[in-house]
């Protein structure tokens, strides 16, 4: 890609500024008296715009004609439609997750499908029971196998030689080979069986067989055969492949779904919701058990909660264990709980060595509520981390679920944000309804926390930052907090003060955000109308721009401001990854340069005038006949520069929707020039990725 460095470098120059990236100006004295300027009056956008500014803050992207049906509807009304995402089918993307079984099991099952080391070590010393159930017994039974024979290979005598010595690399060689027979082998049996019959011939194998052909069957034979395989098979295969402790399979099937939630659905805004309180919500899917607990943290918490009560979202973050296993509140124990050897009925019993741990109590407060300015003390950090414990996890190396144990809990008032939470201590046989008394406490505080006006104002500014501006006006802010204390937190009242706003229908605030890469990438598929046929590339390529995903290991989540993702680095990884998927090279991902381009003079936007709509028509058709953009032919010569003008302005008004600057036009014409091409594909495909790696095309 070194022959891209030069406009790279020039795009990275000619990149929009952000307030977040500019560096501020010196400030100049003013006299004492004098009057402070009137803010510059808001310009409205065009209707046009209105619908262009909501497609791009509240979808991944606008599709191909979604714009004409946005200004069809109104902005209002498709917004409106967008907040009831129950009502909007969702066929298409149903039928593509169906294949990802696991995002709908519960923790225990996860697990029990893709055991981690620990699972399978404690099955085979005999601690737990193998599975009853067929399939899932004979992925068992291929793991012990793999790890009975790890531990074998790594035993010593007393000397400490090993007991088998590693075999020679031609002793390798040969097993391989052998196995590679093995595989060719079943595989001719298989198929030679009813496509429902294969999988209980698979696991009926001698495990050798199994493993060897698991492992070494591949191209077009793995791929027909996982095709015809369902769902549960398939997992049960990729179980008997995987190595020993398997979780791993969790988290891509996971990270897949979310690039195809992203790309394919038509509920967009509770996608573009549900991603938002992710990262506020952060969790880190590499911490502990969490690579099993994310799949429902996700599911039964952030997306179930993510248009409705901000108490409730809340409530439903702080009681899932994947939340208190990140924030290690399932190891806080207070100092005085009968858990600490504490007995109330015993004055002479004695503290244990078990304490606080204030990570939850902090960031509840800090990132999730009311934010670091919201008036609280290190002592109400730990006053709240008192009145949170027995909040844990019951089981949680078997993905067990959230549980309140009062024996954890510290008893006795604490005080805390100028008031008293208090509850009863507990004695070692108190009644059940005693025993849920600390369990209150902790819901009474984040119930104070959800309705104190600085988390209104700090939920509003993040709403606004995320959806207006890295730097969003306080006005503005300060309205949509009212609308959150007037509606008990709300938040599809708090978005439609957002979108209803002058602000964000004014041109000051029109495409000034800088996409994440999960948005570029997206936003890349859903313009062109492609289907990604390869959900794990792009979650590959999410890594290579810095964002894997529910990788995030602070707990302030990815940055939603333009300050980490507009750089020279960042568009050099963008416009590899556009000319990689517009040439056909990105992991057989198919790529219709012409069809993009024939869907953009067929999306004509609505609000242009029909002689406008036929000129520019004839002027394609023109194209097409003479400069020869592009009709099917691979080997037909390169277009003329007047064919090169009219596929960059269909181009650029179809991907980006909006006027693209002098210079990055002239940067455009420039690279093409430099850049030889050897046909009309290549100079269209070549066209194309460089509109995705423009300036202009980074922005929302």
């Amino acid at each position: 890609m070194r022959r891209f460095l030069p406009i790279l470098l020039a795009l990275a120059v000619a990149a929009p500024a952000h307030p977040q990236t500019q560096t501020p100006p010196k400030p100049t004295p003013k006299p004492a008296k004098s009057k402070p300027a009137k803010p510059a009056p808001l310009i409205p956008l065009t209707q046009q715009e209105r619908a262009q500014q909501i497609l791009s803050r509240f979808t991944f992207g606008p599709r191909p004609g979604d714009l004409e049906k946005v200004i069809a509807l109104t902005p209002e009304r498709w917004f409106e439609q967008q907040l009831n995402p129950a009502a909007i089918p969702d066929a298409a993307l149903d039928r593509r997750l169906a294949d990802y079984t696991t995002l709908n099991l519960q923790p225990d099952q996860a697990l029990q499908l893709f055991p981690d080391h620990f699972t399978i070590a404690i099955t085979a010393e005999g601690k737990r029971p193998y599975p009853t159930e067929p399939l899932l017994l004979a992925m068992y039974q291929v793991q012990v196998y793999k790890l009975n024979k790890d531990i074998a290979s790594k035993k010593t005598n007393a000397d400490g030689k090993l007991i088998t010595p590693p075999p020679t690399d031609a002793e390798a060689a040969t097993q391989k080979k052998t196995d590679q027979d093995t595989a060719a082998r079943v595989a001719g049996e298989l198929f030679a069986l009813p496509k429902n019959q294969r999988m209980a011939a698979l696991i009926k194998l001698p495990i050798p067989d199994r493993i060897a052909f698991t492992t070494y069957v591949g191209g077009d034979q793995k791929n027909l055969l996982l095709s015809d395989f369902t769902p549960r098979e398939r997992e049960i295969f990729n179980g008997m492949a995987a190595n020993i402790g398997a979780p791993h399979y969790l988290i891509d099937e996971l990270s897949q779904a979310k690039i195809l939630r992203a790309i394919l659905s038509e509920r967009q805004l509770q996608e573009v919701m549900s991603d938002f309180w992710f990262n506020h919500f952060n969790i880190f899917i590499g911490k502990d058990s969490d690579n099993w607990y994310t799949a429902s943290y996700e599911r039964d918490a952030i997306r179930k909660h993510a248009l409705g009560k901000f108490r409730d979202l809340l409530l439903a973050t702080a009681q899932t264990p994947a939340m208190m296993i990140y924030l290690d509140n399932w190891l806080s124990i207070g100092p005085d709980s009968l858990a600490n050897g504490v007995n109330p009925a015993n004055p002479k019993s004695k503290r244990g060595n078990h304490g606080l741990n204030e990570n939850y109590g902090r960031e509840v407060m800090e990132l999730h509520t009311v934010g670091v300015n919201g008036g609280y003390t290190q002592a109400d950090v730990t006053a709240l981390s008192a009145i949170l414990t027995g909040w844990t996890v019951d089981r949680p190396n078997q993905g067990g679920p959230f549980q309140y144990d009062y024996k954890k809990h510290e008893p006795g008032p604490k005080q805390w944000l100028r008031r008293t939470i208090s509850s009863e201590p507990i004695l070692p046989n108190a009644s059940q309804a005693a025993t849920q008394a600390g369990m209150k406490e902790g819901i009474e505080a984040l119930t104070i926390l959800a309705a104190d006006p600085h988390t209104a104002h700090f939920i509003s500014y993040k709403l606004a930052q995320r959806f207006l501006a890295d730097d969003p006006p306080p006005a503005l802010v300060d309205r949509m907090a009212a609308t959150y204390l007037a509606t008990d937190g709300d938040i599809k009242a708090i978005l439609r003060t957002l979108v209803q706003s002058p602000e964000f229908n004014s041109k000051k605030y029109f495409r000034n955000k800088v996409k994440t890469p999960m948005e570029f990438v997206a936003s890349a598929f859903r313009t062109t109308a492609t289907d990604p046929v390869n959900p794990g590339a792009l979650v590959n390529t999410l890594k290579t721009m810095g964002m894997p995903l529910y990788y995030a290991l602070p707990p302030t989540g990815y940055y939603i401001t333009a300050d980490l993702w507009m750089n020279s680095t960042a568009l050099v990884d963008r416009l590899n990854f556009a000319y990689s998927l517009t040439g056909n090279k990105f992991a057989n991902q198919k790529f219709d340069s012409a069809h993009v381009l024939a869907l953009g003079l067929m999306s004509q936007p609505a609000s242009a005038p029909a002689s406008e709509m036929s000129t520019n028509r004839a002027k394609f058709s023109e194209a097409l006949l003479t400069a020869e953009i592009h009709n099917g032919t691979p080997n037909q010569p390169p277009p003329d520069a007047a064919g090169q003008d009219i596929a960059l302005h269909v181009l650029e008004d179809t991907l980006i929707g909006n006027d693209v600057s002098t210079q990055t036009n002239q940067l455009i014409h420039k690279q093409i020039t430099e850049i030889p091409t050897t046909n009309s594909t290549d100079t269209l495909n070549l066209l194309t990725a460089l509109v995705m790696g423009s300036p202009e095309f980074q922005l929302r």
